[in-house]
């Protein structure tokens, strides 16, 4: 599995708890910085913020990814669009949490979001009201 990590580094214990809710190990890992310059339009910042992954167009239409998204609301969404166009479909998802009561504040994988599937009974609750 490969990991792009848009958002603060993940540590080797976050990491792990990465494969475990996966049920996968992480091949690699390629950390994307995702600041934005909030002057310029944004679109053409999120998509080399995805040619930065470095990925082949046979790995982002068939390699099992998971995306660490980046926590700035309007950069994670347009990214999800241009990942949605290079893939195909809608990759996974990690989501973070915060550690309760831990000082100083740390971060624990919470769970992998299948997006495609979200997608999916979407669609699916649509037909249902047409």
């Amino acid at each position: 599995m490969i990991l792009l990590n848009f958002s603060h580094p993940l540590t080797p214990p976050q990491l792990a708890q990465i494969e475990t809710l996966a049920g996968k190990k992480i091949e690699r890992v390629v950390e994307i910085h995702s600041q934005i310059d909030a002057q310029q339009p944004l679109a053409p910042q999120v998509v080399a913020m995805a040619d930065k992954a470095g990925l082949k167009p046979i790995e982002w239409q068939s390699a099992p990814l998971v995306v660490n998204p980046p926590s700035l609301n309007f950069v994670a969404v347009v990214l999800l669009a241009e990942l949605h166009g290079r893939c195909g479909y809608f990759p996974a998802m990690l989501r973070m949490r915060p550690v309760p009561n831990s000082l100083p504040p740390q971060f624990e994988a919470a769970e992998i979001i299948n997006l495609q599937a979200v997608r999916d009974a979407a669609r699916k609750g649509r037909e249902r009201e047409i």
